[in-house]
């Protein structure tokens, strides 16, 4: 067995995921496909690929997906658990460059907001809002991490072990935020290496309204937890 697996949460990624898998293949890692019942076939194609496929019979969130790809790693005993997404936006390249970084931290995240950093075909928008989540997270819960929204990430398992993940209750892009904060109230330390992240070019983004005012909710609460201890 590898040292290392890759989780990927997938829900109709039919047009994206067989690229990634094939270049995937050709680093030294184990790959696991959380898949919340795609309708486009998407398991099917994983599993072409020689790829392990988990399928849920339902969209049950992003949270969910990686709580249960993180346990079974840990169940099995991988020493880094890599977070990555299914539609092209995380570059295998950035993965390898990540790497390297292994035993740095206990917590790396490809980041898009520090130095050498990098967004393509974003809508200013888009980059607003990431940046306005960022900066509002960072405010009200002192993360001192410049991309705390970021879904590219390597854990060691042992800080996994000391998380509690099963009781991170975040579905949402709140879910990264959530593990954050979780990973320093545990002790762990992070470091951020650049990646280039690219948008999408196939599919359809999942962020949605809901997925946005989650993250308000909670870490507004969480930040006013955080005066009430103090």
């Amino acid at each position: 067995m590898n040292k290392s697996i890759v989780v990927i949460p997938t829900y109709n990624e039919v047009e994206s995921i067989g690229s990634l898998l094939d270049e995937l293949a050709t680093l030294d890692l184990d790959v696991l496909v959380i898949d919340d019942g795609s309708p486009d076939g998407t398991a099917q194609i994983c599993k072409a690929h020689g790829v392990e496929v988990i399928e849920r019979s339902a969209k049950l969130g992003l949270g969910s997906a990686y709580r249960a790809g993180f346990q079974i790693a840990l169940d099995r005993g991988y020493e880094n658990i890599i977070e990555m997404d299914a539609d092209g936006s995380h570059q295998v390249s950035d993965l390898v460059a990540m790497m390297q970084w292994i035993g740095s931290a206990d917590l790396l995240i490809g980041s898009r907001w520090v130095a050498d950093g990098e967004i393509k075909n974003w809508s200013k928008f888009r980059e607003l809002l990431s940046k306005a989540a960022n900066r509002y997270a960072n405010t009200l819960l002192s993360l001192g991490v410049a991309d705390t929204t970021a879904g590219f990430r390597i854990y060691s398992a042992s800080l996994l072990k000391k998380m509690d993940i099963h009781t991170i209750a975040s579905e949402g892009y709140c879910f990264q935020i959530e593990m954050t904060r979780r990973a320093l109230s545990r002790g762990g330390s992070i470091a951020e290496v650049p990646i280039t992240f690219i948008e999408r070019e196939h599919g359809v983004s999942k962020m949605s309204f809901a997925i946005a005012l989650e993250a308000v909710v909670r870490i507004t609460a969480w930040g006013l937890l955080r005066i009430v201890r103090r």
